[in-house]
């Protein structure tokens, strides 16, 4: 699953809107200072890609299932149970090692109103929901109770991006890869009237004309009169499979998988352009040399492909209560080589990257609970997490 999405964009260069505080405890933490382990061994669950909490203060945990199904248990390393909270897999198309049931996001007042919003793909293409819980069971969802706010085509079966969250603004952030195939032969990463390639934004509390949301003024490209998509927040994004917030600085972080020689992990501005396909990661793709790199966003890491490292999965910045050692670094993986680091980027100019975990499972994606503690799903169908040695 070598594009199983992933948007980390990092590189040697940082935007000027880093403003993260890594651990002075550690700086440079390596494979002899943490191991992953099941953080909830009598659990499983099959091709586990996405796992929130939804804010409603239970302390519950919802695993996302690529084949349509979403499954929630108690917080708690001993537990041997889990639910179905949502089961649309007849609704969802998982044929494609990229297609599936790829992201969910609760509404930030879901203890309220039972709202959360879900990223799937079906035949006709990339279908964002929204759900709701049932009043009388909120252990259970509604699956009858579908408004499906936005849609669109996915020209080719991978590059789909997957990911949903609410920002700190209370809008919705969606991850759209290029619309697939190999080297974006449709050109769409660079093209604002499409919706592919994007991280789009949108305000689902409010609605416009026909559609079930409205566009967020500061959109970049709110009102124009050019033809471009005011959904965008940012562009020129091949696959972003996962990205998130850091809870303390609002920076968006994304992981963008590469076209056959860069990995990336980014930091995502309003308005900005990522690069693709005139670049691939800090280097020209097409043309291959010479490209113009005006106007585009550098991302703030990057990592090739030697070591077979194939595919990043974007992670989080770490702001949990009990790995000290890598507070205010960014954890990301990749889901071919299993290898996890932690990037420090306290010196904007020289980030430094340390491998903190090799394991043996696709790192499809990570999550974090309602104290920010950090979890790893990986596709040997267990929850894992980190602990220091």
């Amino acid at each position: 699953m070598r594009h199983l999405l992933l948007t980390v964009t990092l590189s040697l260069f940082c935007l000027n809107c880093l403003n993260t505080e890594p651990a002075e405890e550690n700086t440079n933490p390596s494979t002899d200072d943490y191991r992953v382990v099941e953080a909830f061994p009598n659990l499983d669950f099959t091709r586990p890609v996405d796992l929130q909490h939804p804010g409603d203060e239970t302390g519950r945990l919802f695993v996302v299932e690529q084949r349509g199904v979403i499954q929630w248990f108690e917080n708690d390393p001993t537990t041997t149970e889990q639910t179905v909270f949502l089961d649309i897999s007849g609704r969802v198309n998982d044929s494609g090692n990229e297609e599936g049931l790829l992201g969910l996001a609760f509404h930030p007042e879901f203890q309220d109103n039972g709202y959360f919003y879900v990223n799937y793909t079906n035949n006709e293409g990339t279908n964002i929901s929204r759900f709701r819980a049932s009043p009388d069971d909120p252990g259970s969802a509604l699956p009858e109770s579908e408004e499906v706010i936005l849609s669109f085509d996915q020209p080719y079966s991978n590059h789909n991006g997957g990911q949903v969250s609410f920002g700190p603004d209370g809008y919705l952030y969606i991850a759209v890869g290029d619309g697939g195939a190999g080297g974006d032969p449709q050109g769409h990463g660079q093209n604002r009237s499409t919706l592919l390639g994007t991280i789009l934004r949108i305000d689902v509390d409010n609605r416009e004309g026909d559609n079930l949301y409205a566009i967020p003024p500061d959109n970049p490209f709110a009102g124009n009169s050019d033809g471009y998509r005011e959904e965008i927040y940012a562009y020129g994004l091949r696959n972003p499979w996962r990205f998130s917030f850091d809870p303390e600085t609002d920076n968006l972080w994304t992981g963008d998988v590469g076209q056959g020689a860069y990995e990336e992990v980014s930091i995502i501005e309003n308005g900005g352009n990522y690069g693709w396909n005139i670049m691939e990661a800090n280097h020209c793709f097409s043309p291959s040399s010479g490209c113009d790199r005006s106007g585009l966003e550098l991302p703030v890491w990057e990592y090739d492909r030697s070591r077979g490292d194939v595919s990043v999965t974007g992670g989080f910045v770490y702001r949990g209560p009990t790995l000290p050692g890598l507070e205010g670094t960014y954890i990301y993986g990749d889901f071919a080589s299993g290898r996890i680091w932690s990037l420090n980027v306290a010196d904007q100019q020289e980030p430094v990257n340390s491998e903190i975990a090799h394991v043996s499972f696709g790192v499809s994606s990570f999550g974090v609970d309602a104290e920010n503690e950090l979890y790893i799903c990986g596709f040997d169908g267990k929850i894992h997490r980190l602990e220091p040695l």
